[in-house]
């Protein structure tokens, strides 16, 4: 049976910059396997991890997207609480548009644009000085709601329907 082959540690910094590379040219799954080879060197390497959030929140929507769990036991690897928030933000913001674009019903899309915003503020709150990213990332889910013209599910409806309005039930906000 083949085995996967280990780079050097020395090769680290070559690699994340491919992977960033290959995330720039669309290739989301090269990056992927990129940031894996370097975990597998060096477990632990907060930069690789947060560009494998990256690479797997890339191909949600895709064809042979990647699901939610996968992008949550990744964030779930970064150490930093402000990460965390701010790289949980984008995962929901990036599944949102994509369920967006499946054409779920957009009260759906509408939550986790909610949920996106909610970790965007906290991510805020917790910003190293001079790092207004999160901030960014907030104004550009405004401008998706105002662009798309996105509203809240009717609160009656999903009552009469027998639904509950808690918050989607696949996001699992996760602390190590």
């Amino acid at each position: 049976m083949l085995e996967l082959k280990r780079i050097s540690k020395e090769a680290i910094p070559r690699a994340l910059a491919k992977a960033e590379r290959y995330r720039l040219l669309n290739e989301p799954h090269e990056a992927e396997s990129i940031c894996r080879d370097v975990l597998h060197t060096e477990p632990g390497n907060q930069e690789a991890q947060a560009a494998l959030v990256l690479a797997l929140s890339d191909q949600f929507g895709s064809r042979h997207g990647a699901d939610m769990s996968k992008a949550q036991e990744a964030l779930a690897q970064l150490n930093s609480e402000y990460e965390r928030a701010y790289y949980g933000g984008i995962i929901c913001e990036r599944w949102a548009k994509a369920q967006f674009e499946a054409r779920v019903p957009t009260h759906l899309t509408h939550d986790w644009i909610e949920e996106a915003m909610s970790l965007y503020q906290q991510a805020e709150a917790l910003r190293p000085g001079g790092n207004d990213d999160a901030v960014l990332r907030w104004n550009s889910c405004l401008r998706f709601i105002e662009s798309t013209a996105l509203t809240p599910k009717s609160e009656d409806t999903g009552r009469e329907a027998g639904f509950s309005d808690e918050p989607p039930a696949t996001w699992e906000k996760r602390t190590p």
